[in-house]
């Protein structure tokens, strides 16, 4: 800022750079070469400065110009606030090509046991600089957050056989379909099919969550209600309570963990599946969405006979 006439005048980047190729090159049509404009334009250019700044920056000679004192030391002063400058535009790209953003990540437990921990190591191989928040929680509690603009992204489910409601102005995409997988102790004797478990103790997600519904529906259509006898909401508990030979459960895809003391098998029932996916706001523009949407796509396990990379279909 420099006080002219009274009042406070910004100067112009631009002209500064311009004062300083004249300064060094002894001439307008030198430095007009250098910096891609026309002699005049750069004339027009030293003349503006000269009227902002109420300085004299050149005495005009038959054969050129001649920088005067105040010229240079312009320069002089002007090259710490050029630096800046030069800085804060190297930022402003880092941060609109996401290499220095932020990124808040929600995330319901299993997806960030199973897929965010790959998918954030290849995010941050690409983009070392950036930062990420993340969040858990339930999907009801994240998509919540992203109506209040405390995400920027959240991973959440659905189940085949209960479908969720999704607000005005998400984008949703699809990640994974998860089969649903029966659990039973190894060699206890219950049946693998649905049907002859109108006897079994159940174990299941804690009452009122999708996970529970599903069972119920399932059961349901299988022609009896099921007992539930516990209720968990850590896929790991559940497992060990079936081990355990306390009753049989049925887990999504990512949440079943290979194990000698449990049987395992794949629900056939068209509805039984969970969807995994990745929603953010439509007008969201963080510059590593598109970044971390492909990075949780790429974490989707290839070897999990039960877990299976979903085709995108974007949906608002």
């Amino acid at each position: 800022m420099v006080a002219s006439g009274g009042r406070n005048t910004l100067l112009k980047p631009r002209h500064l750079l311009t004062l300083r190729a004249v300064v060094r090159t002894g001439s307008f049509v030198v430095a007009a070469r250098e910096l891609g404009y026309t002699a005049s334009a750069i004339s027009q250019q030293i003349s503006a400065l000269e009227k902002e700044t109420g300085l004299v920056l050149f005495e005009r000679e038959a054969h050129g110009v001649r920088a005067t004192a105040a010229a240079h030391r312009l320069v002089d002063l002007s090259v710490p606030a050029l630096a800046a400058m030069d800085d804060l535009d190297h930022e402003v790209h880092q941060l609109a090509t996401g290499a220095t953003a932020r990124l808040r990540l929600g995330s319901f437990p299993t997806a960030g046991v199973r897929l965010v921990p790959p998918a954030l190591s290849a995010l941050t191989a690409a983009h070392p600089r950036a930062q990420v928040q993340l969040e858990e929680g339930e999907p009801e509690e994240l998509v919540a957050a992203l109506g209040d603009g405390e995400l920027d992204v959240a991973l959440v489910y659905e189940y085949g056989l209960s479908p969720r409601p999704w607000p005005d102005g998400l984008i949703r995409h699809q990640l994974v379909r998860e089969d649903l997988v029966l659990l039973r102790a190894r060699g206890s004797g219950p049946s693998p099919q649905l049907a002859g478990l109108s006897r079994a103790r159940w174990i299941t997600s804690r009452e009122g969550t999708a996970g529970a519904r599903s069972l119920a529906r399932l059961c349901a259509a299988a022609g009896f209600e099921a007992a539930v006898a516990f209720r968990s909401n850590n896929y790991d508990v559940v497992r060990e309570l079936v081990s355990a030979g306390l009753g049989v459960a049925i887990v999504p895809g990512l949440g079943h963990s290979p194990d000698d003391a449990v049987e395992a098998t794949r629900l056939t029932q068209r509805s039984a599946f969970r969807r995994v996916l990745a929603v953010h706001r439509h007008e969201n523009s963080n510059p590593l969405l598109g970044t971390v949407i492909r990075a949780l796509r790429g974490a989707v396990p290839a070897e999990d006979p039960y877990v299976h990379a979903a085709r995108d279909e974007q949906a608002e």
